[in-house]
């Protein structure tokens, strides 16, 4: 039995918490102490302890004790925070989703003897995860990655619920998107090439260009086609590019009755009702990973992934919550049963190279009712 502690007890950081202590001894930190206490009253066996993750030195004292950490903190704290983990010499699964490159922590982490697994969610996940594996099997030459947190109900203008903050959503719609084509890094903007694509159990989803491929730009070079596109019901991209360009997202100060606010911070407030997604409201993921390439004879292959999960009744947790969470835990307990043990600085797609590693965290998740159905194409 290990000691961990979560950073983060929020939606996903709840059910990371909640699922280590099954075989762990588990504290969860927020800097919120309602949050703490609503997570407290129905799992007694965990510890809480309020903490500000900005105050670097109250984070270091805290997280000494552990043997592992766990981060689930918004992505603008991200990267500093993972920084302050690595330089306390603290072995860490982080799925806090920013925009600053992790790799550039792994000679730190190295000389700090820890080993840092990062980007450990469903996208960037689970996606990377298959691809590591595949790309020891075969001379890949396409990836492609389809993914998607949607509410059951539609409820018009958005047709969508966040089960994080919108912040973090809008970042997604304002973060210049990278993929690679034919060998070059092409930039785009977020929310462009738009197209429909179906999907079994759901029918029509639209499909956009986003900034997901994060490490794998840097890992996979050799890869010449890669690209990442968030799935949102049909109609939403219109009304999101509306807010955009009408400057809804911008972060340029602007007066307002003789106060200066932020249009984002505006918007923010407003969607947070809009897209809060209720505490037992259903949901679903849907994602569709492909690979292409050629194998050792020389002859092509296409493998598709395909994973479509929904809200648990039972557990009263969130489909996106499971698939994020519980691959970030599957990876703790992977490490923790001592599967992994090269220091450093690893995105998904370097853990699942390992065979081993990539049937335990395909395991670890079936346990879980998560299936990502693996498909041939011809």
């Amino acid at each position: 039995m290990a000691n961990i502690i979560v950073l983060g007890a929020g939606m996903v950081g709840s059910a990371m918490a909640i699922d280590m202590a099954k075989k762990h001894q588990v504290t969860v930190s927020d800097r919120s102490d309602t949050v703490l206490q609503k997570i407290k009253q129905g799992n007694p066996d965990l510890t809480t302890i309020v903490l500000d993750v900005c105050d670097k030195q109250k984070l270091q004292e805290c997280i000494r004790p552990f043997d592992l950490v766990i981060c689930a903190v918004p992505g603008f704290l991200g990267y500093s925070t993972l920084k302050t983990i690595i330089e306390t010499g603290k072995h860490v699964v982080d799925i806090s989703f920013f925009p600053e490159n992790s790799l550039d922590l792994h000679d730190l982490a190295t000389e700090k003897d820890v080993t840092a697994i990062v980007d450990c969610g469903v996208a960037p996940g689970m996606d990377n995860i298959i691809l590591g594996y595949y790309n020891e099997k075969y001379k890949l030459d396409f990836f492609e990655c389809l993914v998607g947190g949607l509410p059951k109900a539609k409820k018009w203008p958005f047709c969508y619920k966040a089960p994080f903050s919108p912040v973090d959503v809008i970042e997604e719609y304002t973060r210049p998107a990278r993929y690679v084509e034919n060998g070059e890094l092409i930039i785009r903007e977020p929310l462009t090439d738009c197209e429909y694509v179906e999907f079994d159990g759901v029918g029509t989803l639209e499909s956009f260009n986003s900034d997901g491929l994060r490490s794998i730009i840097h890992t996979m070079p050799h890869i010449p086609n890669m690209k990442e596109k968030t799935l949102r019901y049909p109609g939403h991209v219109e009304y999101v590019k509306v807010l955009k360009e009408s400057g809804f997202f911008s972060e340029k100060m602007i007066e307002l009755d003789d106060k200066m606010i932020k249009p984002l911070d505006f918007t923010c407030k407003i969607l947070f009702d809009e897209w809060k997604l209720g505490d037992e409201e259903e949901e679903l993921t849907v994602m569709r990973i492909t690979v292409a390439g050629v194998d050792s004879n020389g002859d092509p292959v296409r493998i598709e992934y395909n994973l479509h999960d929904e809200y648990c009744a039972e557990t009263r947790t969130s489909s996106m919550a499971r698939t994020t969470g519980y691959t970030a835990t599957a990876a703790a307990n992977m490490f923790l049963d001592g599967l992994f043990e090269e220091r450093g600085v690893f995105p998904p797609e370097l853990v699942g190279r390992h065979e081993v590693c990539f049937n335990y965290i395909l395991e670890y998740l079936k346990s879980r009712d998560i299936h990502y159905e693996k498909k041939t194409v011809k």
